[in-house]
C-alpha cells in the first residue's frame, strides 16, 4: 500500500474509533437538527425545508439500532454502522468520479 494511501486509511480508522465521542457531548451537533429543533433555536422553519423534510427518511435515525438502551456502550455501534457506511459512501463516490475524470 502506498505511503500517503497508508496514512490516510489509519486516519480513518482512528477518526472512525474516535465517533462515540459525540455520546458525552452537550446538545446536539451543528446542522443536525430536526425541523422541530430548528424552529426552536431559530423561530421557524423554512418552508421548502418543511415540505422537504418527510422526502427523506434516515435509516438510522439519530444513529439508533432498533433495542439499544440509553447507555453509552449499547448507542455505540450504531454510531460506528453510520461512520463506516458514510466513509464507504465517499470512497465509493469519490474512486467513481476520479474514474470518470480520468478517462476524459
Amino acid at each position: 500500500m502506498e505511503k500517503n494511501l497508508k496514512m490516510i486509511v489509519t486516519a480513518m480508522v482512528v477518526l472512525i474509533g474516535l465517533v462515540p465521542l459525540g455520546l458525552i457531548a452537550r446538545g446536539t451537533a451543528f446542522g443536525e437538527w430536526g425541523i422541530d429543533e430548528l424552529e426552536e433555536k431559530i423561530g421557524y422553519v423554512p418552508e421548502g425545508l418543511s415540505r422537504l423534510s418527510t422526502v427523506w427518511q434516515a435509516p438510522l435515525p439519530d444513529y439508533a439500532l432498533l433495542g439499544q438502551g440509553d447507555t453509552i456502550l449499547s448507542q455505540a455501534p450504531g454510531y460506528y454502522i453510520s461512520a463506516i457506511i458514510g466513509v464507504a459512501v465517499v470512497v465509493a463516490i469519490t474512486y467513481l468520479i476520479t474514474k470518470v475524470l480520468i478517462k476524459k
